[in-house]
């Protein structure tokens, strides 16, 4: 049983953190910082994107019931 407490606490933090770097690249998006850096942003979103869903499929895989608590979108 603590081998998968520990999975599960493994796919949160990998989910919270995803979901902090999309929100953060976000935020700088929205700032007037020129062309050639929003599409970096534009890039690091997608990327920042694509782990937040691998991270949220991995958690539930793990727990189906684990990921209600967290954004769906």
């Amino acid at each position: 049983m603590e081998f998968l407490d520990l999975e599960l606490a493994r796919a949160r933090q990998r989910l919270s953190r995803a979901e902090l770097s999309l929100r953060r690249a976000n935020e700088m998006l929205d700032e007037d910082c020129g062309v050639g850096i929003n599409i970096a942003l534009c890039s690091r979103i997608r990327a920042a994107q694509r782990r937040v869903a691998e991270a949220r499929s991995r958690l539930m895989k793990i727990d189906p019931t684990s990921a209600d608590g967290f954004r769906t979108g």
